[in-house]
């Protein structure tokens, strides 16, 4: 029997991950198929199985990896010792930033917004409620008496955080529809402070 290829032999389950990441977000759950994601990683199917024994445990590792990422990204921007005002702007930026970084999760959560054809809606809903539950939590109880009153607070950070995943999952369209400056950041200090407060 021959030595293993060299590609094969560097596989790892990250770039499984990587490869996967790609081809989800490009074609959804249900048209990408194990042995694209594979070649891609420069493995053969079985190889990916022998890491992922399925396509549903393959969608929900991708997932949770990008946001995991996300989330200790988050956590960092909110841990920061700088004034409330400016932690939110860290967050808005943290996760503007990672997105335009990755822009596939972006794609795949549009993608189940719309579609939904795999194992998705219980997967995010695993991965992004809890986070979205830390974020709404922080600013209740840091910002308690700087944010406006009244606030819909998980309204607010939902407004903030779809248009920024949006803007990153447009691609081409991105600069004909938003321009090209990520106003973000104004938005949610509009959003969530009076005049008044929102300065630092």
């Amino acid at each position: 029997m021959g030595r293993p290829l060299a590609s094969a032999a560097a596989a790892t389950p990250e770039r499984l991950l990587d490869a996967a990441e790609q081809g989800f977000a490009r074609t959804g759950f249900g048209a990408t198929r194990l042995e694209d994601i594979a070649a891609v990683a420069g493995i053969r199917r079985p190889s990916l199985l022998y890491h992922y024994p399925s396509k549903d445990e393959l969608y929900a590792a991708v997932v949770h990896r990008s946001f995991n990422r996300l989330g200790a990204a988050l956590m960092a921007a909110m841990a920061r010792q700088v004034s409330f005002p400016e932690r939110v702007d860290g967050v808005v930026d943290t996760y503007a930033q990672f997105l335009a970084d990755n822009p596939a999760p972006a794609q795949i959560v549009v993608r189940e917004l719309l579609g939904g054809d795999g194992p998705g809606h219980e997967i995010l809903l695993a991965a992004v409620v809890p986070l979205l539950d830390v974020v709404e939590r922080f600013v209740r109880v840091e910002g308690h008496a700087l944010i406006r009153p009244g606030l819909p607070v998980r309204a607010a950070i939902l407004q903030v955080a779809s248009g920024i995943l949006l803007r990153s999952a447009a691609g081409s369209l991105r600069v004909p529809l938003w321009g090209p400056i990520d106003h973000a950041r104004a938005l949610a200090r509009l959003l969530f402070f009076p005049s008044t407060k929102a300065t630092p």
